[in-house]
């Protein structure tokens, strides 16, 4: 199977997973504006769960180190399978929160406060599980990272002090799924042989981890996604009906942000054999920043924003940027 051997790899494949998770939402932007939330989940589903197949018999199944695909997946046992499997359904009840919190509060609020909440989480649970990378300048990173977050959420505030509760409701959202968000990978991890030349019996490898991980994504989907449909946080209840009559176009739309986000979580995965799941999973998470860019710059969500308050944003993407720099910094000093 295809490995990574430097150090400096990591951080590159680290940097496009940011990219990757940080860019799929704007494919339900895109398909908003026509296209229910709940329907076009499906079909982002269905992309994490194609390209986490292909990436197995490609990537997984090349070369002669580590385990092949297929033999990975038949040898893996109870306790590995079911891991990633449930890696699966806590992210999937985190991603269907975030979409919501997407839908109701925009990208530059949802991002920032979700996934930001969950980098902090994350990097805490996978540090304590695989302790890779100098504690405490990987967790001044971690503190600044946060800071940015409620720097995020004080301009949200000023933004929406006169608006109604849907506000407050996207924002509630936004930490629900910071916190699930927070545990997914460390299940994922936990599944894997983090030595990716010397196979553990039982243990699975990057490859086979996250196809799993996204058929617990694709199973799950029929009991989160089936009751968002029919008790949606924002609309009216939509049936499966619904779906059938989305255009070529829309369908592929949401597919496409599937891929985009696998790439993203196949990378970090790759990665973390080289920088650590913690190093790993919390550059990945500098998603955070990527989304907010989008948000603020593209999508305009914060034009309202009073000019008084403009330097909270600035701050924002000024911590970030040396929050992720320290953890990147972590596993050289």
């Amino acid at each position: 199977m295809f490995i990574i051997e430097t150090y400096s790899m990591a951080v590159l494949f680290s940097v496009i997973t940011m990219l990757c998770w940080g860019s799929w939402a704007n494919t339900q932007k895109l398909a908003s504006s026509s296209w229910r939330f709940e329907l076009f989940y499906w079909d982002y589903v269905l992309g994490i769960v194609l390209l986490s197949l292909i990436f197995g018999l490609t990537l997984g199944s090349w070369g002669a180190d580590g385990r092949s695909f297929i033999p990975d997946l038949m040898q893996g046992d109870r306790e590995a399978l079911l891991s990633a499997l449930w890696g699966g359904v806590v992210f999937n009840a985190a991603n269907i929160l975030l979409g919501a919190a997407i839908a109701i509060s925009g990208m530059a609020v949802a991002f920032p406060v979700g996934i930001g909440l969950a980098l902090v989480i994350g990097v805490v649970v996978n540090y304590v599980q695989n302790p890779i990378g100098n504690v405490a300048i990987l967790f001044a990173g971690v503190a600044l990272v946060t800071l940015a977050i409620l720097l995020n959420a004080k301009a949200y505030r000023s933004l929406n002090q006169n608006q109604s509760s849907a506000s407050t409701k996207g924002l509630i959202l936004s930490v629900v799924a910071g916190i699930l968000m927070g545990f997914f990978y460390k299940y994922v991890a936990d599944s894997m042989f983090l030595d990716f030349t010397e196979p553990i019996p039982g243990k699975l490898s990057p490859y086979s981890a996250v196809f799993v991980f996204s058929l617990g994504i694709f199973l799950s989907n029929f009991l989160f996604n089936t009751l968002l449909m029919k008790k949606p946080f924002v609309g009216t209840p939509v049936a499966y009906s619904a779906y059938f009559r989305g255009s070529l176009k829309t369908h592929l739309t949401g597919i496409l942000g599937g891929l985009i986000w696998c790439v993203g979580m196949s990378f970090s995965i790759i990665a973390a054999d080289k920088a650590g799941p913690a190093i790993s999973y919390g550059l990945g998470q500098g998603a955070t920043m990527v989304a907010a860019f989008w948000g603020v710059f593209v999508w305009k969500e914060f034009k309202a924003l009073p000019p008084s308050k403009g330097y909270l944003l600035n701050l924002m993407f000024v911590f970030f940027l040396l929050g992720l720099g320290l953890i990147i910094y972590s596993k050289l000093a």
